[in-house]
């Protein structure tokens, strides 16, 4: 039987992940009733994801307010019903053996958008098809996209309670872990680039004011949750734009973040700045998790167009990150992790039973 770093379990306070081998956000845009209550749809989705080895299953992007959903179809965690609902998930992804993620979001400026597959698949959703006004850091619109309001010093707080109490019910409904949100150009990476914070007060300017609200939220809900539960923060390392967030930026907000009760860090890029080019290629994210881990010296996960076994053993491997998420891969093979293994030469303890009969031999 052959060692592998990604089969490694990895333990943060006290939650122990099977493997290094995790799920991301993944938008689903399918709760239909548009009331944030997730659906059988959801239970499958991120079901599979067990069933298939995942050592993490993350939710999708989940909104801790009803104008933070990206689109009128998103997931929320603001209502008990929500709760609920989410503990037929978690329920199932603990007996399958994964570790349940729920990441927590607020879109901002790219909220109340119109779903990929809707027959007007850009702008803003106008107000009689059940969309809302959008806020954040500066009224400075994305794209095509409506222009938000910006925030009153007064409302960033209320921003922090909702994420806040989203980290309790998200608890409440048998979540392992939390993910702040403060990346791909949602209403905190608002916060802190540069190029959409244009505030004048102590949200804006400096690096340290425009990363106060994040930084309000950790601490907030480390606060809130207790010791035991790991907080993650999932940056963008880049707007790639002149002017804008960049990875050294990054590095020394995560080091905050740390400070301020986060464990672990989600390092992706980019969707804060409409029309940007974005140099796409095998790993083309896995630099900028590697920068940020090594210079703050604190733990990062590696995203972006990892698709095969031997690919993700040595980003481990070779120390550019500590676990590694796979989107668009896992949807097309849900059972990626259980592939891997076969792939690897590991013999894994986790086959589903009902499946053993289709082990590669």
């Amino acid at each position: 039987m052959a060692t592998s770093a990604l089969f490694e379990p990895l333990s943060i306070r006290g939650t122990t992940f099977r493997n290094r081998l995790w799920v991301p956000a993944l938008c689903q845009y399918s709760v239909d009733k548009r009331d944030g209550v997730p659906t059988d749809w959801h239970l499958v989705h991120l079901g599979s994801f067990a069933l298939g080895g995942a050592g993490l299953v993350m939710t999708e992007a989940t909104a801790v307010a009803p104008i933070g959903r990206i689109s009128p179809e998103d997931t929320g965690i603001w209502n008990d019903e929500q709760v609920e609902a989410w503990s037929r998930i978690t329920a199932f992804l603990h007996e399958r053996g994964a570790v349940a993620g729920m990441q927590l979001a607020h879109a901002g400026r790219k909220a109340s958008t119109h779903r990929g597959w809707a027959p007007v698949a850009t702008g803003t959703v106008a107000a009689e098809d059940g969309g809302w006004p959008t806020v954040s850091a500066s009224a400075i619109a994305f794209g095509e996209y409506a222009v938000p309001r910006e925030l009153a010093a007064s409302e960033i707080a209320d921003v922090v309670a909702e994420f806040t109490a989203a980290a309790v019910r998200a608890i409440a409904a048998g979540f392992d872990l939390v993910e702040v949100h403060a990346a791909h150009g949602y209403l905190l990476h608002q916060f802190l680039s540069p190029l959409t914070n244009q505030r004048t007060d102590e949200y804006g300017g400096s690096l340290e004011n425009r990363a106060r609200i994040v930084l309000d939220v950790v601490r907030a809900i480390r606060a809130a949750v207790g010791d035991d539960v790991p907080v993650f923060v999932r940056f963008s390392a880049t707007d790639y734009a002149e002017g804008g967030w960049d990875q050294e930026q990054t590095a020394i907000v995560s080091q905050w973040a740390q400070e301020a009760g986060a464990d672990f860090f989600d390092i992706s890029t980019g969707g804060n700045i409409s029309g940007v080019t974005i140099p796409l290629s095998p790993g083309y994210q896995v630099p900028f998790a590697d920068f940020v881990g090594t210079t703050a010296g604190v733990p990062v996960n590696a995203v972006g167009l990892i698709t095969q076994a031997t690919q993700a053993e040595e980003i481990i491997a070779s120390g550019q990150a500590d676990a590694v998420m796979l989107g668009r891969e896992m949807m097309r093979d849900p059972h990626f992790a259980l592939r891997a293994a076969h792939e690897l030469g590991v013999e894994l303890d986790y086959w589903p039973e009902a499946y053993v009969r289709a082990r590669w031999r």
